[in-house]
């Protein structure tokens, strides 16, 4: 294994040929409003979601691209709103499939039906928890006491015997948190921290997010923090470069520390006790990106590079998720890294990055442009600034 392999892991299937993960929108119909939605989640589900027949099928498809079949997550708006979802989550395990579930904290997110899906074959779930505090986290979501229940749930889904995945959307309101939610992802024992950089879509254009020197800052901090709970980042995938970066310098001439990772570290020193907190090897990032290794399928069946990337690929009510998958002419741009347009185009890091495609296309219109929310100057770009190019 080479030392890029060991710091960034590389999927050893061809992703022009299979997802690693794909994420199915079982429904958007929901009982929270959550601030940063990418969706319009809606009260009641919409009669043309897919139904329970159609979703079988589509499981199937997806179990057909054999080993190593694609993990799948069942999420929405909040899948618990399907009464067929023990029946979803058994037929896709028993074709193969690794099956997570993403609900929404509501009270439809009982023991009961934790346990239903777990002996249906369901491994893993994830919750969010986007502040320290309920003001934070109740407000994010729209709905009082939200916070709270979350705990609760977080340990249930432990009891039971599930994988416990965090997730933390991350604005100019709560970075300051960040601490504060890592010890609480320590203290849940969270297998996995996802950390999303919020997109300006849906909901989200009403909220604030962070500049590409801050966002780099906290990836930083990321990093700094990776060795005590497994961290992956959602549109934010130069975490990756981040990560190989800092390998490269193997603690020698570290970059220089801001002000807000110099806040975010300090918080970190005075809340987590170096000797309850035991370093371990941080998990590698792996080299997934929108539309590379990575699909998205909404409640009505159709196929996007990511949800926060709202550019259909095909329908898989018309034709085979996996044709859709391999030769929609949108997921084969993105898995074509020459074709990106400004400095990520120019990176060195571009094969293993990529940049944010969905951030590019928030604030461009265009998937293939420049992600605007990383900071890094490709060494093409100073070198040609060298010799007064």
């Amino acid at each position: 294994m080479t030392a890029a392999n060991r710091t960034v892991r590389v999927l050893r299937h061809d992703v022009a040929e299979r997802p690693f993960i794909v994420i199915w929108e079982v429904t958007r119909a929901c009982g929270l409003v959550c601030a940063h939605c990418r969706a319009d989640s809606i009260p009641d589900r919409n009669p043309f979601e897919l139904s329970t027949e159609d979703g079988c099928r589509l499981l199937d498809d997806i179990a057909a691209f054999g080993h190593p079949r694609p993990l799948v997550v069942l999420t929405g708006g909040d899948p618990f709103e399907r009464p067929d979802l023990a029946e979803l989550v058994a037929h896709g395990s028993k074709a193969g499939l690794s099956i997570a579930l993403a609900p929404s904290v509501t009270p439809r997110l009982t023991r009961s039906v934790l346990a239903e899906l777990r002996e249906a074959g369901a491994k893993a779930v994830s919750l969010s928890l986007d502040g320290a505090a309920p003001a934070t986290h109740d407000g994010f979501r729209g709905v009082e006491g939200v916070f709270a229940a979350t705990l609760d749930a977080a340990r249930t889904v432990r009891d039971l015997g599930y994988r416990l995945q965090l997730n933390t959307t991350v604005t100019r309101a709560n970075v300051s948190e960040l601490p504060d939610v890592l010890e609480s992802v320590l203290a849940l024992n969270a297998s996995l921290w996802s950390v999303f950089f919020l997109v300006p879509t849906g909901r989200g254009e009403h909220l604030t997010p962070l500049h590409a020197d801050e966002v780099e800052e906290v990836l930083h901090w990321l990093h700094d923090v990776s060795d005590h709970v497994a961290i992956k980042t959602t549109e934010a995938p130069h975490y990756r470069r981040v990560a190989l970066q800092r390998a490269a310098l193997d603690g020698v001439g570290e970059p220089a520390v801001g002000p807000l990772r110099q806040q975010l570290r300090a918080s970190t020193e005075k809340l987590l006790d170096p000797v309850e907190h035991r370093p371990r090897p941080p998990r590698p990032p792996i080299d997934v990106n929108a539309g590379r290794g990575f699909a998205f399928i909404d409640h009505l069946g159709t196929v996007y590079p990511s949800g926060f990337l709202p550019l259909a690929a095909g329908s898989v009510r018309r034709q085979p998720f996996a044709d859709i998958y391999r030769d929609a002419p949108i997921l084969r741009a993105l898995r074509d890294p020459s074709g990106f347009g400004g400095r990520c185009g120019a990176c060195e890091f571009r094969e293993v990055c990529g940049g944010s495609r969905s951030h590019a296309y928030a604030t461009s219109g265009d998937p293939l442009a420049e992600d605007p929310t990383c900071m890094h100057q490709p060494r093409s770009t100073l070198e040609a600034g060298d010799h007064g190019i």
